[in-house]
């Protein structure tokens, strides 16, 4: 039988022609055959790309805290894109563990609680997996405890910090936790990583009145002090943190990040929102700005919810109400102010607020991994994991 014609053309031929698709139609295109996976899997294809195609950044949703798995229906990692405008669906079934849990990623990798498949006790493991070529790894085993209060952050070099009020625990790519106490006044709140710093949300008021304030630590100081949190505040920023009613954080682009709150009508006790706000630190000039602001008739929704998330980063905010099946999404501008947007086709959230991270796709899906590395099954054989819902 004769070979199909495009068999006969050169291989970097083929590679100037496939490195014109977006990253989307390249992992597509991967399991069509095995020339394409060959070809676009290869050194020379995903140094190529590298530089030419920037992540593809997805909104992913995190499960609901009481969220039960119907028994033999695969588990599925929904993400939106935003690009596309369209849901996504990652398959997370090859994953040998129960009641699992994402929470958090990095760069073409998922973080995710999950239950021993093979004991029964209350202890949960932190597996990082990569939804696309089915590898996965399992993180020293930690205690119930950090799973219920502690905060999971992971950056680009897949060093992972669980933070919680009391203590905190860094893992690198040694085979142990390194646990350091914490000096934060209360419970940590959306604390993100940002470079090579965590800032976290601090609240220092009172039983009655809350007093938000923005601490950070360079992850740099875990190995050498003791005292590693420092209270960021310059007198020019006067009465920021007052303005908003229960602020949240979202990493924002480059060196900087984002408060997101209710925008307060008055500075008393109870005063209520009249819209929600998102503003704008420069880390590296220390200087606040508005970067935008929902519109009324979008903020109608979340007036008369009781409780809403926020989650995101970059460029990209999501919000979500309670009792309501759409996510308002925040897109920023280049001429500042941002776009507002509905997204709808959201499923199997429940009635509560969702929670989610943001999943970065890279074209060098293959990693370096280390032998600590599992892989599940060939996953050159696999029918496509990434499928339009």
């Amino acid at each position: 039988m004769e070979s199909p014609p495009i068999y006969g053309l050169p291989q970097e031929t083929l590679q100037n022609i496939f490195s014109s698709l977006p990253l989307r139609q390249i992992m597509i295109c991967r399991s069509v055959c095995k020339l394409f996976n060959q070809i676009l899997t290869s050194s020379s294809f995903v140094h190529l790309i590298s530089t030419e195609n920037p992540p593809l950044s997805l909104l992913a949703l995190r499960p609901p805290h009481h969220h039960r798995q119907p028994p033999n229906s695969p588990f599925l990692l929904h993400a939106f894109d935003p690009n596309q405008n369209q849901w996504l669906r990652f398959n997370l079934s090859f994953l040998p563990f129960r009641s699992l849990h994402p929470i958090a990623s990095s760069p073409g990798l998922v973080y995710i609680w999950a239950d021993s498949p093979d004991s029964l006790d209350s202890n949960k493991l932190l597996i990082a997996c990569n939804p696309l070529t089915r590898q996965y790894r399992v993180l020293p085993q930690l205690g119930s405890a950090w799973f219920k209060h502690g905060s999971v952050l992971v950056d680009s070099a897949n060093r992972v910090m669980v933070l919680t009020e009391l203590a905190s625990l860094f893992f690198t790519n040694s085979n142990h936790w390194l646990k350091f106490s914490s000096d934060l006044p209360s419970k940590p709140r959306c604390p993100i990583l940002v470079s090579n710093s965590v800032y976290t949300l601090c609240d220092v008021g009172s039983a009655w009145r809350n007093e938000w304030k923005l601490y950070s630590c360079k992850l740099s100081t875990l190995m050498n002090s003791q005292q590693f949190w420092n209270r960021l505040e310059k007198h020019e920023w006067g009465d920021v943190f007052d303005i908003l009613k229960r602020p949240r954080l979202v990493r924002g682009k480059g060196n900087r990040l984002l408060m997101i709150g209710g925008l307060k009508s008055s500075f008393s006790l109870n005063s209520p929102c009249s819209t929600i706000l998102i503003l704008r630190l420069d880390l590296d000039l220390l200087e606040w700005e508005e970067a935008g602001r929902m519109p009324v008739e979008m903020y109608r929704i979340f007036q008369e919810s009781s409780k809403f998330k926020v989650f995101g980063m970059g460029e990209s905010v999501i919000f979500s109400a309670k009792r309501h099946g759409r996510l308002a999404l925040w897109e920023c501008g280049k001429g500042g102010g941002g776009e507002w947007r509905w997204i709808d086709g959201l499923q199997g959230t429940g009635d509560g607020p969702c929670r989610g991270f943001v999943f970065e796709i890279i074209a060098a899906l293959e990693a370096k991994f280390s032998t600590h590395w599992r892989l599940h099954g060939d996953w050159r054989r696999l029918e496509m994991v990434l499928e339009g819902i």
